[in-house]
């Protein structure tokens, strides 16, 4: 089945996930188990939601008893996930983020002894007290500019976005390093003065701001039409 995200008006995205999953033979006896008499469309919705009750925090166990041996993955960004690889990339949402996904619009296409799923679902974000956003989109990063090595580095420094969450932007080559404590270090290239990008998350931009002296004070990770605002503090 496919999964499609949208936003809400009041709650943002919980994060990026689009599904393709195979019921197959291995999860035939635990379809059978949950629908005992019912339709088959109650019986996939109640799984699929089960599926995203488990996202939040990190249930591998419910997604190893329904997904098929030989399921796959396809993310917005053409990223390609077999079963080991789904399973390994769950994991409970971090310290400071509360969320829920929960069906919204759910359609299924029955053929013999094959059904095909695919729903819109609404995915709730409270991201250390803002607002998280993202829909689903094929994307393509956009063409990167060069800029000067002196107005690169101008965005150098310590930024926090809470008190114990700092990270730290320096200038490398054609591109900026962002690195945090416990976290990979992560390359943004330019997109234009003032706008950057990661290479393969097409969706997202790393906005920088100016105070009146034009010095830059902070900026946004902007997730379509959500910000979340990180302060310069060196």
């Amino acid at each position: 089945m496919t999964a499609n995200t949208r936003s809400t008006n009041h709650r943002g995205k919980l994060r990026c996930v689009l599904v393709l999953v195979s019921f197959g033979m291995g999860a035939a006896s635990s379809l059978d188990v949950l629908a005992g008499q019912s339709d088959t469309e109650a019986t996939l919705r109640a799984a699929t939601q089960q599926l995203l009750d488990a996202i939040a925090p990190g249930d591998v166990a419910t997604w190893d008893h329904w997904l098929d041996p030989e399921a796959i993955q396809v993310d917005e960004n053409d990223v390609v996930r077999h079963k080991p690889e789904i399973l390994k990339e769950l994991r409970p949402l971090g310290p400071g983020l509360t969320g829920h996904l929960k069906i919204d619009d759910f359609r299924m296409v029955e053929a013999g002894d094959v059904a095909v799923v695919s729903h819109e679902d609404d995915e709730y974000l409270d991201y250390h007290g803002q607002l998280a956003s993202q829909v689903l989109a094929v994307l393509k990063d956009p063409p990167s500019v060069e800029l000067d090595r002196r107005t690169l580095c101008l965005y150098a420094g310590r930024y926090s976005l809470t008190a114990d969450i700092v990270a730290t932007v320096r200038c490398d080559k054609d591109h900026l390093v962002v690195e945090r404590a416990g976290s990979p270090a992560r390359e943004f290239v330019p997109e234009i003065k003032d706008v950057f990008f990661e290479r393969g998350e097409p969706r997202t931009r790393r906005i920088f701001l100016h105070d009146a002296s034009g010095r830059v004070s902070g900026f946004v990770d902007r997730r379509e039409a959500r910000d979340i605002a990180w302060k310069k503090i060196s």
